[in-house]
């Protein structure tokens, strides 16, 4: 028993990251995983039963996980909802109607990613089918634009759980995230314009598309997202204690607003909302991330003696003389390839990656390493043979699954190469 207790810091967070990770695989179900996960850490680090429902309880009944719960389920049901009220159908009429069918087949799918929608990419595969009038593109290529265009928004996108959650654990402000990882946007959509979508060469725009009713003008259409974006900046610039409350509060604040706007401009009956507001999905969702935010709190929970887990790694490392770079790019990617979700990736290695920064990094230091853990974890979750959205639209279009992640190398590496030289410039320049 001495011998497993003994076992290095570093073996023992490695070991029930492997767990989570082979669990998951085994089991398919994340929340058992991080559970399992979760106990393993605790009691490895020398945690009594008293205090594994001490320190759960106590991140979970925060302040900001709970509001970070509620923007969860927020962000779900706007979704949701503007799919129920035919938003979405009106936004792809309005698009193609205005655009080529090279330029549609790109842009249909990312606008659908503005939205987190749990398999979005079923939803916008349709869209980038119909845009293929003749049916002279192969579908191997079009599986490749829905499922590329549908993610380059999760890399700063503050409606996503995986982005919120990766703002929780660095502690960066909304703003800060957002501008550090906007380049990696840039670059995703470059890498998927020269990979993928320079093999089309049809530039028509379909006119018999075009919008003649004032309520499915672009400008109503995308109102939801818009007073989203302007009341969280509103809130930001002329209530500033509001913030000071929680940093969630303004987007919480902003999507209520959109919700109801919405519900006003396009109602729903209550059946709707009824499926809407009691979705299977949105729960569980919310349950993982809750799970996953307890992991995070055993990663950072002082142990019995009064010292913190990662300040033994640390030690560790330093004596073994293992690179804290090497550490902080892997953990991240296999996170990502093995859960095929944002929030997997991001709860299973953010935790051991901002804590291996040592206490009180300087911003620039926090600032390199996590658009360099996000981006390794990213692309690991995009390439995820388990991620829903790329099961989904090999479905729909019967295509090879394992062909697909093999082409999807290309536009990836572009990705990996951004946040590479993005961490460079950050530490040392």
């Amino acid at each position: 028993m001495d011998l497993i207790l003994n076992i290095p810091f570093i073996i023992k967070i490695i070991a029930t990251l492997i767990i989570i990770l082979v669990t998951n695989k085994l089991s398919k179900n994340l929340i058992i995983s991080v559970i399992v996960g979760t106990l393993i850490l605790a009691f490895w680090s020398g945690h009594s039963i008293f205090n594994v429902f001490h320190i759960s309880w106590a991140r979970f009944s925060s302040t900001n996980n709970i509001l970070l719960m509620i923007i969860i389920f927020q962000v779900i049901w706007l979704s949701s909802q503007m799919k129920e009220s035919g938003v979405m159908a009106d936004l792809v009429k309005n698009v193609r109607s205005k655009i080529s069918q090279k330029a549609s087949m790109a842009v249909l799918p990312a606008l659908i990613g503005l939205l987190p929608m749990p398999g979005g990419a079923i939803f916008s595969a349709p869209m980038v089918d119909d845009c293929d009038h003749d049916k002279s593109i192969h579908n191997h290529l079009k599986t490749k634009i829905n499922y590329w265009f549908r993610h380059i928004w999760e890399y700063w996108w503050p409606l996503y759980p995986g982005v919120l959650l990766a703002i929780d654990i660095t502690g960066l402000q909304v703003w800060q995230f957002i501008l550090l990882q906007l380049p990696l946007s840039f670059f995703s959509i470059l890498g998927g314009t020269f990979f993928l979508l320079r093999h089309i060469k049809s530039n028509k725009i379909n006119k018999s598309d075009k919008i003649n009713d004032v309520k499915t003008k672009f400008i109503f259409i995308i109102m939801p997202i818009l007073i989203v974006i302007l009341i969280y900046a509103a809130i930001m610039l002329f209530f500033p204690r509001i913030v000071k409350i929680s940093k969630y509060l303004p987007m919480a604040i902003g999507l209520l607003a959109s919700q109801i706007v919405l519900q006003f401009q396009r109602p729903l009956n209550i059946e709707k909302w009824k499926n809407i507001l009691l979705s299977i999905k949105t729960i569980k969702l919310a349950t993982i991330v809750a799970f996953i935010r307890i992991y995070g709190a055993f990663i950072e929970a002082k142990l019995s003696d009064g010292t913190l887990l990662m300040d033994h790694v640390r030690e560790e490392l330093f004596l073994w003389n293992i690179p804290i770079i090497a550490i902080i790019m892997i953990i991240p990617f296999i996170s990502g390839l093995t859960t095929g979700i944002a929030i997997g990736f991001v709860g299973a290695s953010f935790p051991i990656v901002i804590n291996l920064l040592g206490t009180n990094p300087e911003l620039n230091i926090v600032l390199a390493y996590t658009v360099l853990a996000y981006g390794f974890g990213y692309i690991g979750m995009i390439l995820s043979p388990v991620h829903v959205c790329l099961l989904v639209t090999n479905e729909y279009f019967k295509t090879n699954l394992i062909q697909n992640i093999i082409q999807l190398i290309k536009p990836a590496s572009v990705v990996l190469a951004c946040a590479i030289v993005m961490h460079v410039v950050l530490r040392f320049v």
